[in-house]
């Protein structure tokens, strides 16, 4: 009985032996493994990598954006309007350049206007100013008034908005030139009493400790200009948000106003 019960064993043994080689033979066959693993495996054996010709144009890529990018931060709007008007193709080459950077931030300003908007009555009317892509405006139900330098998308625009005719304007890291005043000026314009103006900027252009301007001077200036503060928001460790209004009633500016300058935001060679 005990030889009997041994005999089966070793036979019960032998099959589990047989099975297991059978299988390791071929990994599809194994019971329970994800095909897609097996997939995946193949499909890395087989991807090339980046050849010699494509790492030289990722580089050169790299290198026309962050031309073009510290061109538009120290030139003024009419210079980068111009230089773009004689090279069109290059404004393409930035805003490809400037998404890849947009995928190294954890958090991307943009999205989070949009939740500011999501969050408001879709009633309202934007302009958004330095608008690229185009982004904003098919993330959102509102009538959003996509402005540019260069009519990048079909629904981008690059001609001046009606006076006091929207509700909400947004500066989304886009007050690039030298002259960025008169952009927050012509916002004022569009804007209508009591409007909305929404600003996103690279914190390292309002950080004094680093070279940047001093906030509450640029605030301050803004305010000068006909505008309320109602929050800002610095936990970002990208960008600053300012949230502010329009007056009802505007004062007419007697004095100049001492505009801070706002350093150029140069993006390091990845």
């Amino acid at each position: 009985m005990k030889e009997a019960k041994r005999s089966r064993k070793r036979k019960r043994g032998k099959v589990h032996k047989k099975s297991t080689t059978q299988a390791g033979d071929d990994p599809s066959k194994v019971s329970g493994v994800n095909q897609s693993m097996v997939s995946n495996v193949a499909i890395s054996k087989t991807k090339k990598p980046l050849s010699f010709l494509d790492k030289m144009k990722a580089r050169l890529s790299g290198g026309h954006f962050r031309m073009l990018n510290e061109k538009l931060y120290t030139c003024s709007g009419d210079e980068a309007l111009n230089y773009f008007k004689e090279n069109p193709e290059l404004f393409n080459v930035y805003h490809a350049g400037y998404q890849e950077q947009m995928l190294h931030w954890p958090e991307k300003p943009v999205n989070i206007i949009t939740k500011w908007l999501k969050d408001h009555s879709p009633s309202l009317i934007v302009a958004d100013f330095g608008c690229g892509d185009a982004r904003l405006a098919r993330s959102v139900k509102n009538k959003v008034w996509s402005l540019d330098l260069v009519a990048h998308d079909p629904s981008v625009i690059a001609y001046p908005l009606e006076a006091s005719s929207v509700d909400v304007a947004i500066f989304c890291l886009s007050l690039m030139g030298t002259d960025y005043p008169s952009f927050l000026q012509e916002a004022l314009r569009v804007l209508k009493p009591r409007g909305w103006l929404l600003i996103a900027e690279v914190k390292s252009r309002l950080d004094p400790t680093t070279g940047g301007a001093d906030p509450n001077n640029f605030l301050k200036a803004i305010c000068e200009l006909g505008f309320t503060i109602e929050s800002k928001d610095f936990s970002n460790k990208m960008f600053v948000l300012f949230y502010l209004k329009k007056k009802e009633k505007q004062n007419s500016v007697d004095k100049e106003i001492n505009w801070p300058e706002l350093k150029a935001c140069i993006y390091k060679r990845r």
